[in-house]
């Protein structure tokens, strides 16, 4: 199993720490030729959602990657990851825009109003949640299934071969969600 990790900023080096504790093959994506190769899944990480959409266009990998999503390759997006994804952004512009959500943006206010917390996350218990200027989903799609909720808001949520987080997994210990992802990638999520 091969997931290639968008490397332009964030927390990408968490992810392929944790993806590689349980056995994953990762490479970084910085610019179109690290996409040669299909990958088996994609990470999108936490970072500035302005900006890398920028990167991505600028770098020529916007197409090649949404093209990757819509046609099935499995993608975890964090934070940024989430609002690329997003269908609809309320307050800024859709990127990527490949699954059925609105997200909202630093709904949890500025730097200082980040906070961790445990809560439940799909069927594997309560998890470690690390929230940073996170964002959250106001409106899921109809395809679209809740696994995780904090306070009344809806911090993680998958669309077929798409799983987003308003939290970022990647800087806990506990690999749960990326178990899931890697499940998700082989077809037993």
């Amino acid at each position: 199993m091969r997931i290639g990790v968008l490397a332009l900023q964030g927390a990408f080096i968490e992810h392929i720490r944790m993806l590689e504790s349980l056995g994953a093959e990762t490479f970084e994506i910085r610019n179109i030729s690290d996409l040669k190769e299909r990958p088996d899944g994609l990470i999108l990480p936490g970072g500035e959602s302005t900006v890398m959409s920028k990167l991505l266009q600028d770098l020529g990998l916007y197409e090649k990657l949404r093209s990757l999503i819509l046609s099935g390759t499995p993608v975890m997006g964090t934070c940024a990851g989430l609002i690329l994804l997003a269908k609809y952004v309320e307050g800024g512009r859709p990127s990527l825009a490949t699954m059925d959500i609105t997200a909202v943006r630093n709904a949890y206010g500025r730097q200082l109003g980040s906070f961790e917390t445990y809560a439940p996350f799909a069927d594997t218990g309560d998890i470690q949640m690390t929230f940073i200027r996170a964002p959250v989903i106001t409106a899921p799609g109809k395809n679209v299934v809740v696994l995780a909720q904090v306070d009344g808001n809806i911090v993680a949520a998958r669309e077929e071969n798409q799983l987003v987080l308003s939290f970022h997994p990647e800087l806990g210990k506990d690999p749960a969600v990326h178990r899931y992802f890697i499940n998700m990638i082989s077809g037993n999520a």
